[in-house]
């Protein structure tokens, strides 16, 4: 079963790399199944940020953070969120906690899993606050107890669907379709990739290492329009699995696929760039991701772990997260123009089956 996300009413392979960033320099400056996979995106500039809603642009960071005790010292983010947002995210942070100094890991989905898997088997996770780009991902935690349980002083401002008790929505990622700006029989939905007249011309992401691509398996597998059939009809039509979707673009770009799927934000960064590839917004709907933030219950700077989370959730957070192309969370936020229906998953009904669904992949695309 899926359901329509309200976007249309509101409005990536990269290393693993650790970075020590000083909130208060950054102010001055401003520049089993758990780990199963997401993707990192494109490093940029974070440019401007855009407003929020005059009608109603709700509590400041500062007055919501009031319910929350003052934050200081250290805190420890592990992230798959694309460099240029969580740069922006940390420079509009530093504002509101110049006296924190934030620890960053980010990586892609699958070598984030990999690296607190082994902080598991050693016995103490090293991150305060996980931020990642897909639910699956991000509730394989939640249900081994990993994830604290608690209410942001934000949580209201998220839609229902995207919030649990130990996660909440900070963006939405929508998946497309891309190709090459000289194709003269662009495809216009999913359907069309499995079509004759791109056989063997699709890149597709790893759902093993890309979370936006593993989300994008949990909505195929469970709709019954697809089923993880549509994976095998890929695959029989010469589809190409690749590692990340901004290989996927870089394909479509240099001529290897005739078209791909992508995310959008990547996709629009990438035409702003002089590439030649044109985006597609499938005609049965975009598939929409939030890419949920929470806290490690065994944080060891628990405080700062919740202020740092809320503070995603505000409309400062909101907005330095859309000065980076992403759709926010929150209505009273602008964010980037949505071109069509928006499609998800009903993501209850396919958490606790990261395991199976990867399985199936795996028997049709492999490792």
């Amino acid at each position: 079963m899926t359901h329509a996300s309200r976007g249309a009413s509101r409005r990536m392979t990269l290393t693993s790399m650790t970075v020590l960033v000083t909130c208060a320099l950054l102010a001055a400056c401003s520049t089993g199944p758990a780990p199963t996979p997401s993707q990192g995106g494109s490093q940029g500039t974070a440019s401007s940020q855009p407003s929020t809603s005059a009608e109603d642009p709700g509590p400041s960071a500062s007055e919501s953070a009031a319910a929350l005790p003052e934050p200081s010292g250290t805190m420890s983010l592990y992230t798959s969120a694309a460099q240029d947002t969580v740069d922006a995210v940390l420079a509009a942070y530093a504002d509101v906690a110049p006296d924190v100094s934030v620890e960053v890991f980010r990586a892609p989905t699958g070598e984030l899993d990999a690296r607190i898997a082994a902080e598991i088997r050693e016995g103490q996770i090293g991150g305060d606050v996980i931020w990642g780009t897909d639910p699956l991902s991000v509730q394989s935690y939640a249900s081994q107890d990993l994830l604290e349980a608690w209410t942001p002083p934000e949580a209201a401002s998220v839609p229902e669907e995207y919030q649990t008790d130990t996660f909440w929505g900070t963006r939405l990622l929508n998946m497309v379709i891309v190709h090459g700006a000289d194709s003269t029989d662009p495809p216009t939905d999913w359907k069309d990739l499995a079509g004759a007249a791109y056989a063997d011309g699709v890149g597709i992401p790893d759902p093993g290492f890309a979370g936006s691509a593993f989300a994008v398996l949990g909505y195929f597998a469970s709709n019954p329009d697809f089923g993880i059939e549509y994976y095998q009809r890929l695959a029989d039509n010469g589809a190409t699995q690749v590692q990340a979707v901004a290989e996927v673009l870089t394909g479509v770009a240099e001529g290897r696929f005739s078209a791909g799927m992508t995310l959008d934000k990547s996709a629009r960064d990438a035409v702003a760039q002089g590439s030649p590839i044109e985006i597609v917004w499938p005609s049965s709907g975009a598939i929409t991701i939030y890419s949920p933030v929470g806290v490690f219950a065994a944080a060891q700077n628990m405080d700062n772990g919740k202020h740092f989370a809320n503070f995603l959730l505000t409309p400062e957070g909101q907005a330095a997260i859309a000065s980076t192309g992403w759709q926010p969370v929150r209505d009273d936020v602008d964010g980037p123009p949505i071109d069509g229906e928006q499609v998800s998953p009903e993501w209850s009904e396919i958490f606790d089956r990261q395991q199976e669904l990867l399985d199936e992949y795996r028997a049709i695309f492999g490792g």
